[in-house]
């Protein structure tokens, strides 16, 4: 065993150890403890607590100095995370890192969005929920690239269900193959403009269709317990008092909480994997108490790695012994490859005449969404890219700002914003990234953290693939807006790095050969069966879709297999 000295010894009889609280640590401490493993979940950040800990939920825009735009000291502690322009408005700065406590480092430059603390990200999510299909199961061995998923959509689709069936869901079916049904609730509206640019879509395109986004936002009758039905606030990166949309805090972690088989602790860094030569398998886990820097190991017979994409591939690599020099199940070399992460902010915007005498209620929390329609089966789709891309996009009315650059005063200027603005809309791509070998996260142990762990590297960047899925993604836009009838077409492509989508994955991926890949079907390391890694980490092949139901329902499936075969052995 790897050496253990200067390091407090806990065997409290635990089944199984989850590394993180976030989308996947949630369902794997969930689904864990409903099966009845004792099961203790680490987080290396602080406790949050549902609605108590919510500190901004309540507060209006007055409420915020400078209505809450960063400050000089903000942006110099969280100069990165300031970089996507609105992880740090003082409603939700909170719930991301200090750049300068968590170091990193950029060979290119990588956005790395990241908060620590119960529930991670989960209360930050954009909570659009969308099944990944055998058309981004299939794509890699159909094109020769890098390696094949060893699952299929037949394998994973009732996990799917499962899920959408517990967190909940919003949307409606459309009967499309690239687009397949789930288990919904009853869809949040379409507004006047956005069912207007349905129609002419529908009219003007065969394979294109515009439908309401699928949230995770509860609505209709379904009982959800402790979590009550969205009242369209659109205040969800707060944390949401009435468990209005799915987290870790309102859903999996109190339903874990519930059976009595959990022991949550936060502030709990997980710096090492142990893994023992006579027995072949990992004994448990070392820890750093991120406040007092004491160090513990726990012991435990099944671990789950859901410490997100970076952090759960931080750990694995960080966990050497003689068996795995360079990393826990490194045995083909893959560990911190094949980096993804979709790009996104392109598209076009335009004005909206008409509709004036229409409006809507609440702020809703859901964009519409235009599935994948490049690269289908049949010929008329093929594009000198490949894979494919969605939209995300709205409508909405203009609010009072418009006076700022109103040349009106007195009167008529009161008068005209006591009506609403005119409408505009506004559609942005999605798009999926290629699993490129040489595009990878590493550890420098030349630059440590306070804790004396290795900061991470990046070297990533977008490829010709993906900047000719960005013309095409902003010339579509710019026709769809112009076919609809709209006026003031803008497309729109800007610079953008990976990390600001804030999906990366892939640096742990499944593959059916050890040789080429670090985790099975069921998500184990091939060479160390009782670790799994569910979160972003596993991922074969990004699809376009928005990753996070994918995360969940793979953590599920994960589970079920690890508790068959614990209980087979024990």
């Amino acid at each position: 065993m790897n050496s253990i000295t200067n390091t407090n010894v806990i065997d409290k009889g635990f089944d199984a150890i989850v590394i993180g609280t976030g989308i996947s640590g949630g369902w794997a401490a969930k689904e864990l403890c409903e099966n009845g493993l004792k099961t203790l979940v680490l987080e290396r950040g602080r406790m949050v607590e549902h609605v108590k800990d919510y500190k901004t939920a309540t507060m209006d825009p007055w409420d915020f100095k400078f209505r809450g735009l960063p400050n000089n000291e903000t942006k110099q502690k969280q100069f990165k995370q300031n970089r996507t322009g609105f992880v740090t408005h003082d409603s939700i700065k909170h719930w991301f890192v200090n750049d300068l406590k968590h170091p990193y480092n950029e060979i290119k430059r990588f956005d790395w969005i990241r908060g620590y603390h119960v529930g991670g990200r989960s209360l930050t999510w954009g909570r659009q929920a969308l099944r990944m299909t055998d058309l981004d199961f299939e794509a890699n061995e159909k094109e020769g690239i890098a390696v094949d998923w060893p699952i299929r959509y037949k394998d994973i689709e009732p996990w799917y269900t499962k899920v959408e069936k517990f967190i909940g869901v919003s949307g409606e079916n459309l009967g499309l193959n690239h687009f397949p049904d789930g288990y919904l609730s009853p869809p949040i509206e379409l507004n006047c403009v956005e069912d207007y640019f349905r129609s002419e879509i529908k009219k003007q395109y065969n394979n294109r269709h515009l439908t309401i986004g699928r949230f995770t936002n509860l609505t209709g009758e379904a009982q959800h317990d402790g979590r009550a039905n969205c009242v369209y606030r659109n205040r969800c990166m707060r944390g949401c008092p009435i468990g209005g949309y799915f987290s870790s805090n309102a859903s999996t972690l109190p339903a874990a909480e519930k059976t009595g088989n959990m022991e949550l602790l936060p502030n709990a860094i997980v710096t090492e994997l142990v893994y023992d030569d006579s027995l072949q398998k990992v004994t448990g886990v070392k820890v750093i108490n991120s406040e007092t820097k004491e160090q513990m190991f726990y012991k435990a017979n099944i671990i789950f790695c859901c410490a997100s994409t970076i952090g759960s591939t931080s750990i694995l690599l960080q966990s050497k012994s003689k068996r795995f020099p360079n990393g826990l199940g490194n045995d083909s070399g893959e560990l911190g490859h094949n980096l993804m992460d979709h790009h996104f902010q392109v598209g076009a915007t335009a004005t909206v005449e008409g509709f004036e005498d229409a409006f809507y209620k609440g702020k809703r929390p859901a964009s519409f969404h235009i599935p994948r329609f490049r690269n289908l089966p049949d010929s008329e789709s093929k594009q000198k890219f490949l894979r494919g891309y969605s939209f995300q996009g709205s409508a909405s009315r203009t609010n009072w700002k418009r006076a700022i650059k109103e040349l009106s005063y007195g009167k008529d200027l009161k008068e005209s914003l006591l009506k609403s603005g005119p409408w505009k809309i506004g559609m942005s791509g999605f798009g999926e990234c290629l699993p490129y070998h040489e595009n990878k996260m590493t550890l420098d142990y030349n630059k440590l953290d306070e804790w004396g762990l290795p900061t991470v590297s990046f070297d990533c960047e977008y490829k010709e693939n993906e900047l000719l899925m960005r013309e095409d993604i902003k010339n579509e836009a710019v026709n769809m807006l112009k076919s609809a009838g709209f006026k003031n077409v803008k497309g729109y492509n800007n610079e953008t790095f990976p990390g600001i989508a804030i999906h990366e994955m892939g640096t742990a991926r499944m593959g059916k050969d050890s040789t080429t890949s670090v985790l099975n079907a069921f998500n184990q390391l091939h060479s160390v069966p009782n670790v799994y890694v569910t979160d972003g980490a596993c991922m074969t092949s990004s699809g376009n879709q928005n990753p996070s139901l994918t995360y969940m329902a793979l953590t599920a499936r994960a589970v079920n297999h690890a508790v068959r075969n614990y209980k087979k052995i024990k």
